[in-house]
C-alpha cells in the first residue's frame, strides 16, 4: 500500500525537511516487508491567494483515485501509536492500493473537502504549524511500521 503525504506549502531544506526524509526513509525500509510503502510528499502551492477553497482544489488533484483519504485536522480522532499501526494494517488488509494523508494550509481544510475524508486524524487539540505535522506524521509512520514489524523501537 502506497502512502502519501499531500500537503499546502513547500517545506524548503533545512532539520524539518531532514527529519521528514529521514523517517521516510526508515518507513520504506522497514514497511516494504510489510506491504507499505513507499510513502512520498506531494506538496501544492496556492500562489494566486485563492484561500481554502483553492488549496482544497490543489489537494483534490494531488490524491491519487481510489485512494483512502486521511484527513488530518484537529477535529479528528486521537489514537495511540499502536491504534494507528492497527489502522495502517487494516486498510492494507482489505486491499487499499493507496492511502493519501492530508495536511491544509494555514486554515486548515477547506470544509467540503474534509467532509469527504474516510476518517480524520488528530495529534490533539493544540494546531501544530504544517511543517511539524508533517515530520509529526511522518515519524508516526515509521514507527507504526516498526510496531507491524515487531521491532522494539516503540516502548509501551
Amino acid at each position: 500500500m502506497r502512502l502519501h503525504i499531500c500537503a499546502v506549502g513547500r517545506l524548503r531544506a533545512g532539520p524539518e525537511r531532514d527529519l521528514i526524509d529521514d523517517y521516510l526513509t526508515r518507513f520504506d525500509r522497514t514497511g516494504r516487508a510489510l506491504g507499505l510503502g513507499p510513502a512520498n510528499v506531494v506538496e501544492v502551492e496556492d500562489k494566486k491567494g485563492g484561500g481554502m477553497e483553492a488549496e482544497a482544489a490543489l489537494l483534490e488533484r494531488a490524491l491519487p483515485k481510489g485512494a483512502v483519504f486521511v484527513a488530518l485536522d484537529e477535529r479528528g480522532r486521537v489514537m495511540t501509536s499502536p491504534d494507528f499501526a492497527d489502522r495502517l494494517a487494516l486498510h492494507r488488509d482489505q486491499g487499499a492500493q493507496d492511502l493519501a494523508f492530508v495536511i491544509g494550509g494555514a486554515d486548515g481544510i477547506a470544509p467540503e473537502l474534509r467532509s469527504r475524508a474516510d476518517w480524520a486524524l488528530s495529534f490533539g487539540k493544540m494546531v501544530w504549524p504544517h511543517m511539524l505535522a508533517r515530520t509529526m506524521l511522518s515519524e508516526q509512520l515509521y514507527r507504526a511500521a516498526t510496531i507491524l514489524a515487531g521491532s522494539p523501537y516503540h516502548r509501551v
